[in-house]
């Protein structure tokens, strides 16, 4: 079961729950392990922050119960997927101090255990019986899986931060931005709030991403579950190293990144420790803090109520998830 101390979700602590339910049926009927697998997953915790923007934006918008709640089980249940597949392709043997699905069943079994899930969550957003969310939830997961594919193939150690902002759109906000459009497209909403909070959505989510990449460089180890600077490591470039290089071009270990290259393990070390003593991952977090505003400017022509208020401290709260 479900539960958060976040203050400003408690309006739809039982809707959460009912979200969770609605994703274990997907499983019965099925191999048995399969209910064991995302079991797994949903003890390991989590915000729930996706479905969360679903139902408060469905709720303030007026939409039908019902479909909201198989919705917001869809858009939760698509991210699962993800978060499978992408604990195999890293070779994480946690999430939030749990076992991952991969360190307990062979690849094969895992990649399967995923295709499973996105079957399930495709077939959860079809039961919404709305043609444009079923166009929107598969564009979405073209793009989610299209990013994870060119991610895998792209050259290493690339700075470039148009580059940056695309792939963390295909990673992360495309889904925000589905969460959030998708719950109007279901309400009696018009054409322009549909779009402000496809806006809401997508800049929120650009945000959430900007700070786990923060956080990357922040964090320690024992609470990372990997490597301090890991996505630097593997020849992710993200937006607190660009940061650091915009700042201090003149360094001697962010040569190679400039040149196209990677560092040198030595370098490499010396850079990520340099980025967490410099003032790039506070710059980083300001950027994020920009994105927020935009999203919440998006909320000042929406209907005046909990709902609402409830959505503007879902984006304050992204950027201050750590302090």
């Amino acid at each position: 079961m479900t539960t958060t101390s976040i203050s400003f979700l408690a309006s739809i602590q039982h809707d959460l729950q009912l979200v969770d339910s609605i994703m274990r049926t997907q499983t019965e009927g099925h191999y048995p392990g399969l209910s064991l697998a995302l079991d797994l997953i949903l003890k390991s915790g989590g915000k729930r922050i996706r479905p969360s923007v679903t139902l408060l934006v469905g709720h303030m918008l007026g939409a039908p119960r019902e479909k909201l709640l198989t919705l917001a089980a869809a858009i939760e249940l698509l991210h699962t997927a993800t978060l499978i597949h992408d604990d195999l392709i890293d070779n994480s043997l946690l999430r939030r101090g749990m076992p991952t699905i991969n360190s307990q069943w062979s690849p094969g079994a895992t990649v399967l255990t995923g295709d499973f899930f996105f079957a399930r969550a495709a077939k959860l957003a079809a039961d919404t019986d709305s043609i444009p969310v079923m166009k929107i939830f598969s564009q979405t997961l073209s793009t989610i899986v299209n990013g994870e594919i060119t991610q895998l193939f792209a050259i290493r150690c690339r700075l470039d931060r148009e580059d940056y902002f695309k792939r963390i759109y295909a990673k992360t906000a495309s889904l925000f931005e589905t969460a959030a459009m998708t719950a109007a497209l279901i309400s009696p909403a018009n054409p322009a709030t549909i779009e402000d909070m496809r806006q809401y959505g997508y800049n929120i989510g650009v945000a959430f991403q900007i700070v786990d990449d923060v956080l990357d460089f922040t964090g320690e180890q024992e609470t990372l579950g990997k490597p301090v600077g890991n996505d630097l490591q593997q020849g992710l470039v993200t937006l607190p190293a660009i940061c650091y290089v915009e700042a201090n071009p003149d360094d001697e270990d962010v040569v190679p990144l400039l040149e196209g290259k990677c560092p040198n393990p030595n370098q490499m070390q010396r850079l990520i420790d340099a980025i967490r003593k410099s003032g790039a991952p506070e710059r980083a977090l300001q950027e994020a803090e920009q994105f927020i505003e935009k999203g919440i400017s998006k909320l000042v022509n929406q209907p005046a109520g909990l709902e609402r208020d409830c959505l503007k401290e879902l984006a304050k709260f992204i950027t201050h998830r750590f302090k």
